[in-house]
């Protein structure tokens, strides 16, 4: 994974979860506006650790440095904007799209990783 899209990651996974949230809010009347938490950007915060070992890393500076201080700075983040409201609207706008984009991805992925696989499966020659 290139260091772009990890840091990336976090943020797409406070969207994806906020426009859930923020669906079913619309479903059930939930008040116009939410507030953000700071439990939901240690998640995110956890997002990144976790996919920090699959970067590919260009400098030692980055994965010794980058790695740890990033995710440390997204759970900072939540602590400053801890309780800050946003408009459901607003969060369901961004929240829906950048969720059906993760999907999106997901199946590609998917599909790709299988191809490789039976790609090598049959040049191994154990298919036919």
């Amino acid at each position: 994974m290139r260091v772009t899209t990890w840091m990336a990651m976090p943020f797409l996974f406070v969207s994806a979860v906020l426009g859930l949230t923020g669906v079913a809010g619309l479903v059930v009347g939930a008040p116009r506006d939410m507030g953000l938490s700071v439990a939901l950007f240690g998640a995110a915060a956890a997002v990144g650790l976790a996919g920090g070992g699959m970067v590919t890393w260009r400098a030692r500076w980055q994965r010794v440095g980058l790695r740890w201080t990033y995710p440390a700075g997204v759970l900072g983040l939540g602590i400053v904007l801890d309780g800050v409201r946003v408009p459901v609207v607003a969060v369901v706008a961004v929240g829906v799209p950048v969720l059906l984009l993760l999907v999106a991805q997901y199946v590609v992925e998917r599909r790709r990783a299988s191809a490789d696989a039976d790609e090598r499966f049959a040049s191994s020659g154990y298919g036919c």
